[in-house]
């Protein structure tokens, strides 16, 4: 029997696998993907994570990151402000970062199943029965659920947010393009709104939240850009002259903000599968990695206790949790209210542009404090 199985092998689910291991826990990670690959992120994360990321050697500077220290918005029609990053960040694409942090995953003794989907999680008899693949079985004493925004596994725990259908579909590209790459900008669109920043190799990361709706209107990823997202000019720019480097664009369905719950049915939830913010200058990533760090330490502390008491620490991390991090999914959901219509995209523009000290306010209560 494992210690501890992570579903999900994302960043949230890496740094708990390595800071585990690390304790001498027996731990066990199952990937649906293999490494490296891409995923639906906005590819910038906050400074609040450096501290934390060199104290455990986790920092990737041999992909040379990307410093970012500016922000730009602009509103459907194309007006823009500019404002400085008060905490700043750095650029870094997931294909590259999470092969980096598996790479650390296996130094720690992690034991990691790739190409492998969890079909099943039941608990019972104080321990859980993980089904996988052609009916094998495991059994493991805790489980962190840390597979990403939207899995087979909500739907079978009948998770509230996924009874509520989302208006947003999530697409991503990286591309070479002209654009400044200390900045990062924000660009309104009738429906949604698009991000664009560098990451490393010179490449930039351009990911969109769009509608459902107008993608089922327009029947295609290409005609929905060129109807809605071009009239923004910045946007129609980027499109227009810069050099894709994928294929086709990274899409995902359903992409929700809804609130969810830090455990479900004494699964230990970190990462998005907690809970998921707006991406306003990229706080999904610093958020990831803080929830790793919150609930790797407590089950640390619990598993030095002499019997592990399984109330006491869900209890603590459910605490723990709300403590950092539901205020500012709040303030993000409400900010969001801010971005994909043409009249109120222009005063959030307007209000980067003359009161900047409220601007910079809400930055500061969407993003946290140095950890």
């Amino acid at each position: 029997m494992k210690d501890i199985t992570i579903i999900g092998g994302g960043l949230a689910g890496l740094i708990n696998a390595i800071l585990l291991a690390r304790s001498g826990l027996k731990v066990q990670l199952v990937e649906k993907k293999h490494y490296p690959f891409h995923k639906v992120c906005g590819e910038f994360i906050s400074n609040e994570v450096i501290p934390f990321l060199e104290q455990h050697g986790l920092y990737p500077a041999v992909l040379q990151p990307v410093p970012i220290h500016t922000f730009m918005l602009t509103s459907v029609s194309g007006k823009s402000s500019c404002m400085p990053l008060d905490l700043g960040g750095f650029g870094i694409s997931r294909y590259a970062l999470d092969h980096f942090l598996y790479q650390k995953a296996l130094e720690a003794g992690v034991e990691c199943l790739l190409d492998t989907a969890v079909q099943d999680v039941h608990f019972a008899e104080n321990h859980f029965t993980l089904t996988l693949p052609h009916q094998e079985q495991q059994k493991s004493k805790l489980v962190i659920g840390a597979y990403g925004k939207r899995s087979r596994l909500d739907k079978q725990m009948h998770r509230k947010f996924v009874k509520e259908r989302s208006p947003y579909i999530g697409v991503k590209y990286h591309l070479y393009a002209d654009f400044p790459a200390d900045r990062i900008a924000l660009h309104n669109f009738r429906g949604g709104y698009c991000g664009i920043s560098r990451i490393e190799d010179g490449k930039y990361n351009m990911c969109y939240l769009g509608s459902r709706s107008d993608l089922r209107k327009y029947g295609s990823i290409e005609a929905m850009e060129k109807a809605v997202l071009y009239e923004n000019p910045h946007l129609k720019k980027l499109f227009t002259q810069s050099e894709f480097l994928f294929e086709k664009p990274e899409v995902i369905n359903e992409v929700s903000f809804a609130p969810k719950r830090p455990v479900e049915q004494h699964i230990l939830m970190s990462g998005d599968t907690a809970g998921l913010i707006t991406p306003l200058c990229g706080n999904g990533m610093a958020m990831a990695i803080h929830s790793a760090k919150l609930l790797s330490g407590l089950i640390i502390q619990h598993y030095q206790q002499a019997v592990l008491d399984r109330g006491a620490l869900e209890n603590a991390y459910t605490k723990a949790w709300t403590s950092l991090f539901a205020q500012r999914l709040w303030v993000g959901r409400n900010v969001q209210r801010l971005f994909g219509s043409a009249f109120v995209s222009e005063l959030g523009v307007g209000l980067v542009s003359t009161v900047k000290p409220i601007a910079r306010q809400i930055m500061r209560r969407t993003h946290g404090k140095p950890f």
